[in-house]
């Protein structure tokens, strides 16, 4: 795996909203490092800046985001995994079958009451006073005279 696809692969995995930051990305990928391979720190800060420079990162302050195309590359290519030989079908369950169901009785309308209606009054904006900030006070220098 090579250290930029390793970056997209932590990127995606970490989900942060704001980006992820370096040490992130950098610990991500070394939880998942083989065994056999040794962690080169400068491959890794090179194939950041020239997934920078080519578009394929996007950063932010101290974060890296995907860009919208390398998201949707990143889809295209995660799509084709997920496929696997479809398991074999098991024969369902013979149905119980239920009693029908009786039909509800029509309901009788109620009897409709006359209600005075009470107009509500138009409430009243009150404009409100807005307080003033204490002003502080300047201090004064006392000067003496020799």
């Amino acid at each position: 795996m090579s250290y930029k696809a390793g970056i997209i692969a932590a990127i995606t995995e970490l989900k942060d909203r704001t980006g992820s930051s370096t040490i992130a990305i950098k610990k991500h990928m070394q939880e998942n490092m083989p065994a056999d391979k040794k962690w080169l720190n400068g491959m890794f800060l090179k194939a950041l800046k020239e997934g920078v420079a080519s578009g394929a990162f996007i950063k932010v302050k101290a974060s890296y985001k995907l860009s919208p195309a390398a998201k949707t590359a990143a889809k295209k290519k995660a799509a084709p995994k997920p496929k696997k030989k479809a398991a074999p079908k098991k024969k369902a369950a013979p149905k119980k079958k239920t009693a029908p169901k009786k039909k509800a009785a029509p309901k009788k309308k109620a009897a409709t009451k006359k209600t005075a209606t009470k107009k509500a009054a138009p409430k009243t904006k009150t404009a409100t006073k807005k307080k003033k900030a204490a002003t502080k006070k300047k201090a004064t220098k006392k000067t003496t005279k020799k």
